[in-house]
């Protein structure tokens, strides 16, 4: 068996394993020997554990802060690519607002109620301009009289706008096929909800029509309103 002389040296300066015997000072690599310490009639097998110079020893800070930049680098465009799939899938024109609006016409006119009914018969429902500037219907009762609800004319499947159709006394989607009967609520898919609703009062002061936000029961369903 091989053996070899060492200089006069201390085990801690030594390190041997199964392949190789390692010096941390030099990063020299040795092949495993028998060794024999001058003045020693023995033979003997130094092992000890190699320790990594403090320079090389990884800064966790550094690698923390990169990990941290990493995950803000590939944050972004998934949110850019989530939030638009969500707002897909979520009906359009939900939420809304804190007040009351003016019905406007389709040349941007406010709406008033006697002027409204003088060129609009029974069973009439035109678009106006409604809360957060949404296409609302304003009906006309059979009675000539305006109902006291407007209805919202986005289509609760993907956002079209839907058209009344006077012959068929529905509304009825051009995009995929969905209907809603006369007051809104849904008799064909897929669209999944009735047309949302919104208070249509009459300012007593100058006979304008205010679309106000309808927070209560849906009358056509007896739910609550899931656009509130």
């Amino acid at each position: 068996m091989a053996s070899s002389i060492l200089s006069p040296t201390t085990p801690s300066q030594l390190c041997s394993g199964k392949s190789a015997i390692f010096s941390p000072s030099q990063a020299l690599l040795v092949k495993p020997t028998r060794t024999q310490l001058a003045g020693k009639g023995k033979g003997m097998r130094i092992t000890c554990q190699a320790s990594i110079p403090a320079d090389r020893v990884p800064d966790m800070g550094k690698r923390q802060l990169l990990n941290l930049l990493l995950l803000g680098a590939l944050s972004l465009p998934t949110a850019g690519m989530v939030v638009p799939y969500a707002t897909f899938f979520a009906p359009p024109g939900t939420g809304s607002a804190t007040v009351g609006i003016v019905a406007k016409d389709a040349i941007g006119n406010d709406v008033r109620a006697d002027e409204w009914l003088k060129t609009h018969g029974p069973g009439d429902r035109t678009l106006t301009q409604g809360l957060k500037g949404d296409p609302t219907y304003l009906v006309v009762e059979k009675d000539r009289t305006l109902a006291t609800y407007g209805i919202n004319a986005v289509c609760t499947h993907l956002g079209c706008v839907v058209p009344w159709n006077a012959a068929e006394n529905k509304f009825i989607c051009p995009c995929h096929g969905s209907q809603y009967n006369e007051q809104g609520r849904v008799v064909r898919g897929p669209a999944p909800l009735s047309l949302a609703l919104a208070h249509a009062d009459i300012n007593i002061d100058d006979g304008k029509v205010v679309f106000v936000p309808w927070i209560e029961t849906d009358f056509r369903t007896g739910e609550s309103p899931w656009w509130a």
